[in-house]
């Protein structure tokens, strides 16, 4: 009833709509830190200029943050899984193309990851630097390093989500009154119940087995 832009909505207008209300609502469903997504979101699809592929998988993986944490909501009845596959596919495909025999990709990220190659290799040969130079190599070092860092938990996140988005819907099928609240698990529990899990995998596998 009380909405900063009125539908239609355009995936900009929407954008625009989940920066308003972010605080007052949306901060209340994930966590508020996540403003950074859709603020990224915002500011590269919200203009005419063209992506480069650094840019696009970069968008790529906000989205992916954003339907991770909405999904421990809910799972829209069943799109955001959908979306969520697409999302996946589109990440594959580029890296896929990124990765071809041949490609030339001069992506910044590429670019930048040859910078730190070409800055062990002159730390290693030269350790007499400057310290000043020392500071101008190390930011972009670290950087990778947390884009590395960043990928990895979306792979572990993205199993986890998959896990239990397919779990309440086995559930729901089978005992509709057994799920009421798709509650998000602390990681304790969330240990805890992968290691049922494991056991419950084997147990099938051995049934189908025999």
């Amino acid at each position: 009833q009380i909405l900063y832009l009125k539908p239609p909505w355009t995936l900009v207008n929407l954008l625009k709509c989940y920066k308003k209300h972010w605080m007052a609502v949306f901060g209340y469903v994930v966590p508020r830190s996540l403003l950074s997504s859709v603020e990224c979101l915002f500011k590269h699809l919200s203009t005419d200029k063209p992506f480069d592929s650094s840019t696009v998988r970069i968008l790529l993986q906000e989205s992916k943050k954003l339907l991770h944490a909405f999904s421990s909501r809910s799972d829209y009845s069943g799109v955001l899984p959908q979306a969520y596959t697409v999302v996946t596919k589109l990440c594959e495909t580029l890296g896929q193309v990124r990765g071809a025999p041949g490609e030339q990709d001069l992506s910044e990220d590429i670019m930048v990851l040859s910078e730190n190659a070409a800055c062990e290799k002159m730390e290693a040969t030269t350790p007499n630097l400057q310290n000043s130079e020392e500071k101008e190599l190390h930011p972009s070092f670290h950087r990778a390093q947390e884009n590395r860092h960043q990928e990895v938990w979306s792979v572990l996140e993205g199993v986890w989500n998959t896990m239990n988005l397919y779990s309440i819907e086995i559930f729901q099928k089978l005992d509709p009154s057994a799920v009421t609240v798709a509650a998000k698990s602390s990681f304790e529990e969330a240990f805890l119940g992968l290691q049922k899990l494991l056991a419950a995998v084997k147990d099938i596998r051995e049934g189908i087995s025999r």
